[in-house]
């Protein structure tokens, strides 16, 4: 996974994985690393919307 990689850069290469592994695509020798590589993306995208509903959240509550 690249540094400073946006949220829409991890979700479009995390469908790329995911079309592979559906279309059949990756070898046993690749599967592993590629499963790896959609773990990290899945916990990136995650920890991006977590930390941006925290975000709008507190400037909600500030704005009341």
């Amino acid at each position: 996974m690249k540094k400073g990689m946006k949220y829409e850069e991890a979700m479009r290469e995390l469908e790329q994985i995911v079309t592979r592994m559906e279309n059949g695509e990756p070898d046993i020798d690749t599967l592993a690393a590629q499963l790896k590589t959609a773990q990290e993306l899945i916990k990136y995208c995650k920890d991006k919307l977590t930390k941006t509903d925290e975000e709008i959240k507190k400037i909600l509550e500030n704005k009341e």
